[in-house]
């Protein structure tokens, strides 16, 4: 991409400028001394929107997020050339969820898809109907993962490509080619990847020195079999590496430098279905070269539903109110500003191969995380309904996270592995109780299913097709034959969107 220089020029020519900054190959140019150009009118010279999200990748497995022993270069480079930011989250470590809330603006219980392969509802316009109306081709180049096609009706979408000796479908980067040489219009394009997410590399003699290991793994590093699965891991993401260089390279040459490109990954492998940080903070990184300043970072609060509402003011238009997100396009632009007080999250294990009754909700500032567990052993006496074959499963959901009490809190300022609880601390309670209650209204705003209330531990179940039933075997999990097929449909709660 050609390299731009702050000069002084009459604000008129920066339409002349920007239609004329075509790309270099990414090779030729390092783009270390991009700086940024003051006053463009983003809505006149709307830009090109790209967003790769990788798949199931921890934020503390890269170079720019502090490991050095894992290759993601070209994230890195992308940090160096933009802004990194240190506290960006998903609500859901999950793949369907996590994705809806990208694409919705809400948070999963509010867009309905809070378990995994599950819908949104129908009548939720998402970032195909929004973006569309704001003049943009709206398309999605790899993993789709989300439904119905109605509220997700891309103008392309190309699915991924096998390729040979790798354990996973590529992303279709010829189509992703063609169509940067032949768009005429903005667009706003998700490239999905399928990557690292498992299947992994075959890594053969592992160095259990070659990973890096924190205090929620550090346990493991003794094991053999999770050595070669973290470095088969590694291997994974320097495969995904290849894919976001080989993308940033069709970037640079066809498209100018009014393109905001963001990276992200969907939610971290090693704290999926939790609420923990490990799960739900993630890796987010913007490069805008006419509007971010190179080599920034942010602290501040941001989260997948912030992201439609802010690709919708870039567009030109305004979010609807009564959307969960805000736009952070004043970060972007270089002020740092409050955009959310706090963000949440949700824990559905039902719909999953381990599935079990165990509901969780989150609520976190940027010092302070606060976690309910519904179904924890210290209540599940007062959850059970005094139906037998219902009782069993909250009380085996119970047991199966036994370890697990009705409260956390932790102080991420320094335990920010979320390593030692403080619900009991009395200099806390102050900090426990405003947080409790700020989630309790939040959940009732979210129309929650669960509530502060104890003895309500609702079971869920889609409408009119198969879930994985806690009633019935998974590939993961085995019930007994006399447990099997007693629940009905009146000891659920019934998923219409399911």
């Amino acid at each position: 991409m050609k390299k731009s220089h702050l000069i002084l020029i009459p604000i008129s020519f920066i339409a002349i400028l920007l239609k004329g900054c075509l790309g270099n190959n990414r090779s030729d140019s390092k783009r270390q001394d991009i700086v940024k150009v003051e006053n463009v009118d983003i809505q006149s010279h709307r830009p090109n929107i790209i967003f790769y999200l990788a798949d199931d990748q921890d934020v503390y497995d890269y170079g720019c997020y502090g490991n050095e022993k894992v290759n993601t270069s070209a994230v890195d480079q992308l940090a160096k050339e933009g802004m990194l930011f240190k506290n960006a989250f998903t609500a859901q470590a999950i793949c369907a969820p996590s994705r809806s809330q990208l694409f919705t603006g809400d948070y999963p219980l509010k867009n309905g898809c809070f378990a995994n392969h599950t819908s949104t509802k129908s009548k939720i316009e998402s970032v195909t109907t929004r973006m569309r109306k704001l003049g943009y081709d709206v398309l999605l180049a790899g993993k789709s993962h989300v439904k119905p096609s109605s509220v997700y009706d891309w103008d392309k979408e190309w699915e991924p490509v096998p390729k040979k000796n790798v354990p996973r479908y590529y992303i279709p980067l010829d189509s992703i080619e063609s169509y940067f040489k032949t768009s005429k219009k903005p667009f706003c394009m998700f490239i999905t990847s399928k990557y690292p997410h498992g299947k992994y590399f075959d890594v053969e003699n592992p160095n259990v020195d070659d990973i890096k290991f924190y205090p929620f793994n550090i346990n493991k590093k003794d094991n053999p079999e999770y050595v070669k699965s973290k470095a088969g891991y590694y291997r994974s993401i320097e495969e995904d590496n290849t894919q976001i260089e080989n993308v940033l390279d069709l970037v640079d040459r066809y498209l100018d430098d009014n393109t905001l490109f963001i990276y992200s990954a969907d939610h971290g492998v090693s704290g999926k279905f939790t609420v923990k940080d490990i799960g739900l903070k993630v890796p987010f990184v913007a490069r805008w070269p006419k509007v971010i300043k190179p080599g920034t970072t942010s602290n501040q609060l941001i989260h997948y539903t912030d992201v439609l509402p802010t690709f919708i003011e870039i567009a030109g238009g305004k979010a609807t109110e009564g959307m969960d997100g805000n736009s952070f396009l004043r970060l972007l632009q270089g002020n740092d500003v409050q955009i959310n007080k706090y963000v949440y999250g949700v824990r559905t294990n039902q719909n999953i191969l381990n599935s079990e009754v165990f509901p969780s909700r989150m609520i976190r500032d940027n010092r302070y995380k606060y976690i309910r567990n519904f179904n924890s052993l210290e209540v599940v006496e007062q959850n059970l309904t005094g139906k037998p074959n219902v009782d069993y499963f909250i009380k085996r959901g119970a047991n199966a996270f036994k370890d697990e009490p009705l409260e956390e809190l932790y102080d991420l300022e320094s335990d920010p592995f979320e390593q030692n609880n403080l619900t009991q601390n009395p200099e806390l309670q102050s900090v426990k109780k405003k947080l409790k209650k700020d989630l309790f209204s939040w959940m009732e705003a979210q129309d929650d299913f669960l509530s502060e209330s104890t003895g309500n531990m609702p079971i869920i179940t889609p409408k009119g097709k198969k879930g994985f039933k806690l009633d019935q075997d998974t590939p993961r999990r085995k019930i007994t034959d006399s447990l099997k097929n007693t629940l009905h449909e009146g000891d659920y709660i019934i998923i219409e969107h399911w």
